[in-house]
Protein backbone atom coordinates (compact mmCIF):
# COMPACT_ATOMS: atom_id res chain seq x y z
CA UNK A 1 0.00 0.00 0.00
CA UNK A 2 1.24 3.38 -0.63
CA UNK A 3 2.25 5.89 1.91
CA UNK A 4 0.55 9.27 2.61
CA UNK A 5 3.81 11.25 0.69
CA UNK A 6 3.51 8.89 -1.85
CA UNK A 7 -0.40 9.78 -2.74
CA UNK A 8 0.41 13.29 -1.82
CA UNK A 9 3.36 13.59 -4.55
CA UNK A 10 1.04 11.68 -7.27
CA UNK A 11 -1.84 13.90 -6.65
CA UNK A 12 0.44 17.60 -7.01
CA UNK A 13 1.71 15.73 -10.50
CA UNK A 14 -1.60 15.34 -11.65
CA UNK A 15 -2.67 19.24 -10.59
CA UNK A 16 0.31 20.33 -12.28
CA UNK A 17 0.04 18.59 -15.35
CA UNK A 18 -3.92 19.35 -15.27
CA UNK A 19 -2.92 23.04 -15.02
CA UNK A 20 -0.54 22.58 -18.04
CA UNK A 21 -2.38 21.21 -20.25
CA UNK A 22 -4.72 23.63 -19.92
CA UNK A 23 -2.52 26.91 -20.43
CA UNK A 24 -0.46 25.10 -23.41
CA UNK A 25 -3.52 24.56 -25.02
CA UNK A 26 -4.58 27.83 -24.54
CA UNK A 27 -1.23 29.86 -24.71
CA UNK A 28 1.12 27.41 -26.97
CA UNK A 29 4.26 26.03 -24.92
CA UNK A 30 6.24 29.94 -25.65
CA UNK A 31 3.69 31.88 -24.52
CA UNK A 32 2.97 29.90 -20.92
CA UNK A 33 5.39 29.84 -18.04
CA UNK A 34 6.45 27.69 -14.98
CA UNK A 35 4.83 30.53 -12.96
CA UNK A 36 1.30 30.76 -14.60
CA UNK A 37 1.66 26.65 -14.49
CA UNK A 38 1.89 27.12 -10.71
CA UNK A 39 -0.14 29.87 -10.25
CA UNK A 40 -3.06 27.85 -11.96
CA UNK A 41 -2.07 24.68 -10.10
CA UNK A 42 -2.34 26.44 -7.02
CA UNK A 43 1.20 25.16 -6.17
CA UNK A 44 4.79 26.84 -4.97
CA UNK A 45 7.23 26.90 -7.98
CA UNK A 46 9.30 24.89 -6.53
CA UNK A 47 7.53 21.54 -6.84
CA UNK A 48 7.54 21.69 -10.64
CA UNK A 49 11.30 21.78 -10.90
CA UNK A 50 11.28 18.91 -7.63
CA UNK A 51 8.60 16.61 -9.37
CA UNK A 52 9.41 17.72 -13.46
CA UNK A 53 12.93 19.46 -13.77
CA UNK A 54 11.23 21.54 -15.37
CA UNK A 55 8.95 23.39 -18.27
CA UNK A 56 10.03 21.18 -21.19
CA UNK A 57 9.77 17.72 -18.97
CA UNK A 58 6.13 18.87 -17.44
CA UNK A 59 5.51 19.05 -21.20
CA UNK A 60 6.30 16.02 -22.64
CA UNK A 61 5.09 14.05 -19.33
CA UNK A 62 1.00 15.14 -20.88
CA UNK A 63 1.53 12.84 -24.01
CA UNK A 64 2.59 9.86 -22.29
CA UNK A 65 -1.01 8.75 -21.55
CA UNK A 66 -1.69 9.16 -25.66
CA UNK A 67 1.30 6.73 -25.88
CA UNK A 68 0.17 4.65 -23.85
CA UNK A 69 -3.87 4.45 -24.79
CA UNK A 70 -2.88 3.57 -28.43
CA UNK A 71 0.21 1.08 -26.98
CA UNK A 72 -2.14 -1.06 -25.57
CA UNK A 73 -4.18 -1.52 -28.53
CA UNK A 74 -3.88 -4.23 -30.68
CA UNK A 75 -5.60 -5.26 -33.94
CA UNK A 76 -5.57 -8.56 -35.85
CA UNK A 77 -5.98 -7.04 -39.26
CA UNK A 78 -8.03 -10.11 -40.37
CA UNK A 79 -10.13 -7.23 -41.30
CA UNK A 80 -8.56 -4.04 -41.84
CA UNK A 81 -11.21 -1.83 -42.70
CA UNK A 82 -13.33 -2.93 -39.38
CA UNK A 83 -9.97 -2.01 -37.85
CA UNK A 84 -9.94 1.35 -39.65
CA UNK A 85 -13.10 1.69 -38.11
CA UNK A 86 -12.25 1.54 -34.60
CA UNK A 87 -8.32 2.95 -34.93
CA UNK A 88 -10.66 6.60 -36.18
CA UNK A 89 -13.33 5.74 -33.61
CA UNK A 90 -11.07 5.27 -30.46
CA UNK A 91 -8.73 8.28 -31.52
CA UNK A 92 -12.09 10.59 -32.26
CA UNK A 93 -13.21 9.68 -28.58
CA UNK A 94 -10.11 10.50 -27.43
CA UNK A 95 -10.08 13.54 -29.03
CA UNK A 96 -13.02 14.22 -27.51
CA UNK A 97 -12.09 13.40 -24.18
CA UNK A 98 -8.00 15.05 -24.41
CA UNK A 99 -9.18 18.30 -26.25
CA UNK A 100 -6.53 20.18 -24.81
CA UNK A 101 -4.27 17.34 -25.04
CA UNK A 102 -4.54 17.25 -28.80
CA UNK A 103 -4.95 20.87 -29.33
CA UNK A 104 -0.73 20.87 -28.00
CA UNK A 105 -0.16 18.62 -30.58
CA UNK A 106 -2.09 20.31 -33.36
CA UNK A 107 -0.36 23.42 -32.38
CA UNK A 108 2.74 21.18 -32.01
CA UNK A 109 2.73 19.87 -35.80
CA UNK A 110 1.85 23.01 -37.21
CA UNK A 111 4.66 24.95 -36.24
CA UNK A 112 7.22 22.01 -36.87
CA UNK A 113 8.03 23.22 -33.21
CA UNK A 114 11.66 21.68 -31.96
CA UNK A 115 9.48 19.67 -29.64
CA UNK A 116 8.17 17.39 -32.35
CA UNK A 117 10.80 15.22 -33.10
CA UNK A 118 10.79 14.32 -29.09
CA UNK A 119 7.30 13.80 -29.16
CA UNK A 120 7.62 10.76 -31.44
CA UNK A 121 8.18 8.40 -28.77
CA UNK A 122 4.43 9.64 -27.53
CA UNK A 123 2.60 9.58 -31.35
CA UNK A 124 4.83 6.70 -32.72
CA UNK A 125 2.47 4.22 -31.93
CA UNK A 126 -0.48 5.82 -33.23
CA UNK A 127 0.64 6.78 -36.31
CA UNK A 128 2.42 2.88 -36.58
CA UNK A 129 -1.05 1.12 -35.77
CA UNK A 130 -2.90 3.63 -38.62
CA UNK A 131 -0.08 2.86 -41.31
CA UNK A 132 0.04 -1.08 -40.45
CA UNK A 133 -3.78 -1.16 -40.57
CA UNK A 134 -3.87 0.71 -43.86
CA UNK A 135 -0.70 -0.82 -45.80
CA UNK A 136 -3.00 -4.44 -44.79
CA UNK A 137 -6.10 -3.18 -46.05
CA UNK A 138 -3.82 -1.80 -49.53
CA UNK A 139 -2.16 -5.51 -49.69
CA UNK A 140 -5.64 -7.00 -49.67
CA UNK A 141 -7.16 -4.76 -51.50
CA UNK A 142 -9.77 -3.69 -49.63
CA UNK A 143 -7.86 -0.18 -49.43
CA UNK A 144 -8.13 1.29 -53.29
CA UNK A 145 -5.77 4.06 -52.36
CA UNK A 146 -2.44 4.43 -54.14
CA UNK A 147 -0.51 5.87 -51.74
CA UNK A 148 0.16 4.85 -48.08
CA UNK A 149 2.42 8.31 -47.44
CA UNK A 150 -0.78 9.75 -48.21
CA UNK A 151 -3.57 7.68 -46.49
CA UNK A 152 -1.73 7.93 -43.83
CA UNK A 153 -1.40 11.92 -43.67
CA UNK A 154 -4.57 12.08 -44.92
CA UNK A 155 -6.27 10.09 -42.45
CA UNK A 156 -4.62 11.64 -39.68
CA UNK A 157 -4.78 14.71 -40.39
CA UNK A 158 -8.82 14.11 -40.48
CA UNK A 159 -8.71 12.47 -37.11
CA UNK A 160 -6.65 15.15 -35.38
CA UNK A 161 -9.16 18.00 -36.66
CA UNK A 162 -12.51 15.72 -35.54
CA UNK A 163 -13.84 18.24 -33.71
CA UNK A 164 -15.29 21.84 -35.02
CA UNK A 165 -13.05 24.66 -35.13
CA UNK A 166 -14.48 27.97 -34.32
CA UNK A 167 -12.69 29.38 -36.37
CA UNK A 168 -13.15 27.79 -39.49
CA UNK A 169 -17.42 27.55 -38.08
CA UNK A 170 -17.57 31.02 -36.87
CA UNK A 171 -21.61 30.30 -36.15
CA UNK A 172 -23.09 31.88 -33.26
CA UNK A 173 -25.37 28.98 -31.84
CA UNK A 174 -23.49 26.18 -32.84
CA UNK A 175 -23.89 23.19 -30.86
CA UNK A 176 -21.06 20.90 -29.93
CA UNK A 177 -21.38 17.62 -32.08
CA UNK A 178 -21.27 14.15 -29.37
CA UNK A 179 -18.31 12.21 -29.82
CA UNK A 180 -20.40 9.17 -31.65
CA UNK A 181 -21.87 11.42 -34.21
CA UNK A 182 -18.22 12.87 -34.76
CA UNK A 183 -17.20 9.90 -34.99
CA UNK A 184 -19.54 8.17 -37.73
CA UNK A 185 -19.07 11.48 -39.25
CA UNK A 186 -15.41 11.21 -39.73
CA UNK A 187 -15.21 7.12 -40.86
CA UNK A 188 -17.65 7.93 -43.24
CA UNK A 189 -15.58 10.91 -44.92
CA UNK A 190 -12.07 8.85 -44.68
CA UNK A 191 -13.84 5.63 -45.91
CA UNK A 192 -14.97 7.59 -49.17
CA UNK A 193 -12.02 9.43 -49.36
CA UNK A 194 -9.71 6.18 -49.45
CA UNK A 195 -12.26 4.43 -51.93
CA UNK A 196 -13.51 2.09 -49.17
CA UNK A 197 -16.47 0.33 -49.34
CA UNK A 198 -18.48 0.34 -46.07
CA UNK A 199 -21.60 -1.57 -47.03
Amino acid sequence: MKNKEEIKDKDVKVVILKAAKKLFAQKGFEGTTVRQICDEAGVSLALVSYHFGGKDNVFYALFEPLRQYFAEMSYELVDPVSDLRVFIEKFVEYRYEERHLISILQQELMMKSPRVEKLTYAIFPTWDQLRLILNTGMNQGKIPFPSIEFAVNFTMGTIISSMLDPYLNPMENRQEVPSQQAANLTVQFIFKGLGIDSE
